[in-house]
């Protein structure tokens, strides 16, 4: 006799529930006589044990708190794990005496969050053997995630923006180091963008990272990517402007002719002297050195009869 399929159950019409339309109960598979290890059972590695303290937001002598790879849907999820390894019905009096003080702490640090109501705590503890205890902070006056469903609302909804993410994780880890321990989270760097007078705002950002699907919390910990602000550069500088030659330096190119030639060269209109710092042009030498004014000092000459000097006639040449 063919068994009768299941109706959909009544919470599917409940406000919190995230799916409508036509639904249908996946058939239950046959049980298995024996489960397989979960990861730190059997000869499964552990990763959490293997997971360096970098790795987490806040560290300490007993137990330590990661995040999630990356922004999700919710302001905050965390995961507060135990170093030894352990699950939760191994623990010792003290370590699960401990475990009460964590979780009421680590509850009142995400709560403390602006905009979050609620703290929903979890453990499953089906993928990994080692004790990991699931935190998700509900939105204030989002009222639709409300009870069972809020893991699930987690990778429906958008993700929040990273700089919000890093200064929630920034926050929580202060907070528990308070008591003891040692934060690891930083607050979002502070993007700083260079005045329009020396270059335009940089275009390479934050480096990103291809996001890849991750299939539990724990191995996407071991992929967090580095979230350094590039550096702005500064354009580089301006040459400088060639500096104006001294009346002493208007030498060998431009004030004479080489001194090695004869006094068949002597000096050209452009190459003659500029006048010195008395307003007055260089006294004539040589014929080789022949100061004649130029084109370019009539305005200094100009000046010079203002003052009621007249300049000196400079020789001809040879």
């Amino acid at each position: 006799m063919q068994d009768t399929p299941p109706s959909v159950p009544d919470f599917t019409q409940w406000p919190s529930f995230p799916f409508e339309g036509d639904l249908h109960v996946k058939p239950l598979d046959e049980p298995v006589p024996v489960e397989p290890p979960r990861r730190g059972e059997g000869n499964r590695e552990c990763t959490a044990c293997n997971a360096p303290d970098e790795a987490y937001i806040w560290v300490g002598e007993r137990w330590r708190v990661r995040a999630m790879d990356r922004p999700t849907g919710l302001p905050m999820v965390l995961i507060l794990e135990s170093r030894s390894h352990l699950d939760l019905g191994d623990l010792p009096n003290l370590l699960a005496a401990e475990l009460g003080v964590m979780t009421v702490r680590l509850e009142r640090a995400i709560r403390s969050l602006d905009g979050v109501a609620r703290v929903h705590v979890n453990r499953w503890g089906d993928g990994s053997a080692h004790l990991h205890m699931w935190f998700l902070a509900r939105p204030y006056g989002q009222l639709q995630l409300r009870g069972t469903f809020l893991s699930l609302w987690d990778s429906i909804l958008p993700p929040i923006s990273e700089a919000q993410w890093r200064e929630n994780l920034a926050m929580v880890a202060a907070w528990l180091a308070e008591f003891g321990g040692r934060p690891l989270a930083e607050p979002p760097r502070i993007q700083w963008q260079a005045p329009s007078s020396l270059s335009a705002p940089s275009t390479t950002g934050v480096a990103e990272v291809p996001e890849e699907e991750t299939a539990s919390v724990i191995e996407a910990a071991d992929e967090i990517p580095e979230n350094e602000a590039a550096e702005g550069k500064l354009p580089a500088e301006e040459p400088d402007q060639p500096a104006t030659p001294k009346p002493t330096d208007a030498g060998a190119p431009t004030g004479t002719a080489n001194q090695t030639d004869g006094p068949a060269q002597a000096a050209t209109p452009n190459q003659a002297g500029t006048p010195n710092q008395a307003g007055e042009p260089e006294q004539a030498g040589t014929p080789e050195q022949v100061a004649v004014p130029r084109q370019a000092d009539a305005p200094q000459r100009a000046r010079t009869s203002e003052q009621g000097e007249t300049p000196k006639q400079a020789t001809g040449s040879a």
